[in-house]
C-alpha cells in the first residue's frame, strides 16, 4: 500500500493537463537535443581538428546567452513564458535544420557554424528563463519535487541513449542527420505546447520599464546570499566544464583510445547517473537542497581529472556515473530552493541573472583552454582544472546561507492551484 502511495504521488504532476502538455513536449525536444552536441562538436572537428576552432563555435553560442539572459528574463516574464518558449523553439527547428542542410549537402564551412551557434545563442537567452520558470506554473506547490523530478527522468532517460546514438550517426553517416533530427523535435514541442492555458500574468496598473524591472531583479539578487554565492561559483565551475570536459574532452577522446564512440559511452554513462539520482528522488523528500546539491556538484570533477590522468573509456565512465548523480542532486536542489523561495513574479528575471552568472565565465573557458592546452598539454590542464572544479564547489558551503536553507513548508494556501504569472 506505501508503495502505491509513493508512486501516486511521483505521478501526481502527470494528472494536471498543462504539466501533461509540457512533459510530451520537452520529451519530444529531448529526443533531438540529447544528440546535438555530439553531433555538433564531431562535425566541427571534421573541418577543423583544432581545439581552438570547436571552442570559437562553442563560444558563438554562449555569449549571446551571456549578452541577452537578462532581457530574456523581463520578456518572460512580460509577455507569458509559454509563448516565448513556442517562439524559441520554432527559430530553433529553422537554425538547426539550416545547419543540418550544409552538413548533408557537403556545404558547411567553420563560419556557418559559428553564425547559427550564434543565433541559437541568442535564442536560448530568451527560452531558457522562461523554461526554468514555467514549472511552478503548471502544478501545485506540494507538487513542485515530483514535477521536477518527472522533468529530469525523461531527460536524463534520453540522455542515456542520445550520445551513443549521435555518435554512431556521427560515425556511419555522418553528424548531419542528428542535427536533422533535432531540429525536426524543435518543431514537434512548439506544437505540443498550443494546449497549455495558464492564468495572465497581473500586472501593476503602472507601466515599468524594461530598465526598471531589471534593477527591480537586480536589488533582489544581490540581497539573496544564497543565490548569489551559488551563482558565483558557477561562474567558475561552468567555465571549468565548458573548456575542460565539452572542448578538451572531445579533442583528447580523438587523439586517445578513447574515440568517438568511447566518448558517447562516456556521456551515456553521466546519464545514468542521472536517471539513478531521479529514481531515487523519487521516493524520498529532499531536504535543505543547496546543502545536498553542492556536495553532488563537488562529485562532478571526478570525471575530469581521470579523463587527464587516466584517458580510458571505462575509467572515465564509472566517475561519469557518479558525476552524474551529482549534478541531478543539486539540478534539482537548485530548482525548489528557486521556485520555493524566490516570488513568482520574480522568478524568470531571478532565473536569467542566475545564468548571467553561471554563463558569463563559459566563453572564457571554452576559448582559454584550447590556448592552454596547445602550451602546456591537454591532459595535465584537465587535472589541475578537475581539482579546481571540486575545491570550489565545496567552498560554497562555507556560507551558511547556503548550508542551512530550508524547504519552504505547504501551506493550505499553496496547495490547491498552480501559480500563475
Amino acid at each position: 500500500m506505501e508503495q502505491q502511495h509513493t508512486r501516486a504521488a511521483a505521478l501526481a504532476p502527470l494528472r494536471e493537463p498543462n504539466f501533461r502538455w509540457y512533459f510530451l513536449s520537452r520529451v519530444v525536444n529531448l529526443c533531438g537535443t540529447t544528440m546535438a552536441p555530439i553531433a555538433l562538436a564531431f562535425a566541427v572537428l571534421e573541418i577543423s581538428d583544432s581545439p581552438g576552432d570547436l571552442g570559437l563555435v562553442l563560444a558563438a553560442h554562449s555569449i549571446p546567452m551571456v549578452v541577452f539572459v537578462l532581457a530574456g528574463g523581463v520578456i518572460a516574464d512580460r509577455l507569458g513564458r509559454t509563448l516565448v518558449i513556442q517562439g524559441s523553439n520554432v527559430l530553433s527547428a529553422l537554425s538547426q535544420g539550416a545547419l543540418a542542410t550544409l552538413l548533408l549537402t557537403g556545404q558547411a564551412e567553420l563560419w556557418h557554424f559559428v553564425a547559427l551557434s550564434a543565433f541559437n545563442g541568442t535564442v536560448s537567452a530568451a527560452s531558457l528563463p522562461a523554461l526554468a520558470g514555467l514549472v511552478p506554473q503548471l502544478v501545485p506547490r506540494e507538487q513542485l519535487q515530483p514535477a521536477n523530478v518527472l522533468s529530469s527522468m525523461s531527460r536524463n532517460a534520453l540522455a542515456i541513449l542520445g550520445p551513443s546514438i549521435a555518435a554512431t550517426l556521427v560515425v556511419t553517416v555522418g553528424p548531419g542527420w542528428a542535427l536533422a533530427v533535432d531540429a525536426a523535435t524543435w518543431a514537434a514541442s512548439a506544437v505540443l505546447l498550443l494546449p497549455i492555458r495558464i492564468p495572465p500574468r497581473v500586472v501593476s496598473p503602472e507601466p515599468t520599464s524594461v530598465l526598471v524591472e531589471l534593477r527591480e531583479g537586480w536589488t533582489y539578487f544581490r540581497g539573496t546570499t544564497w543565490l548569489w554565492v551559488v551563482v558565483l561559483a558557477f561562474s567558475v565551475l561552468n567555465a571549468i566544464h565548458a573548456g575542460g570536459l565539452n572542448t578538451l574532452g572531445p579533442v583528447l577522446a580523438q587523439d586517445s583510445d578513447i574515440g568517438e564512440h568511447g566518448w558517447g559511452l562516456i556521456m551515456s554513462a553521466q546519464a545514468v547517473g542521472l536517471f539513478a539520482m531521479t529514481l531515487l528522488l523519487m521516493r524520498f523528500t529532499l531536504q535543505r537542497p543547496l546543502l545536498w546539491g553542492m556536495l553532488g556538484v563537488a562529485v562532478f570533477g571526478l570525471p575530469i581529472v581521470v579523463l587527464g590522468a587516466y584517458p580510458h573509456t571505462v575509467a572515465v565512465m564509472l566517475t561519469a556515473v557518479l558525476a552524474g548523480m551529482g549534478i541531478e542532486l543539486f539540478g534539482l536542489g537548485w530548482n525548489l530552493a528557486m521556485q520555493e523561495h524566490v516570488p513568482a513574479e520574480m522568478l524568470s528575471r531571478a532565473y536569467s541573472y542566475d545564468m548571467l552568472g553561471s554563463f558569463v565565465a563559459i566563453p572564457v573557458g571554452q576559448l582559454a583552454f584550447g590556448p592552454l592546452a596547445a602550451a602546456l598539454g591537454v591532459r595535465r590542464v584537465l587535472v589541475v582544472a578537475g581539482i579546481a572544479y571540486l575545491l570550489i564547489a565545496l567552498a560554497t558551503l562555507l556560507s551558511r546561507s547556503v548550508r542551512t536553507l530550508p524547504r519552504v513548508p505547504v501551506s493550505p494556501s499553496t496547495t490547491s492551484e498552480p501559480v500563475s504569472g
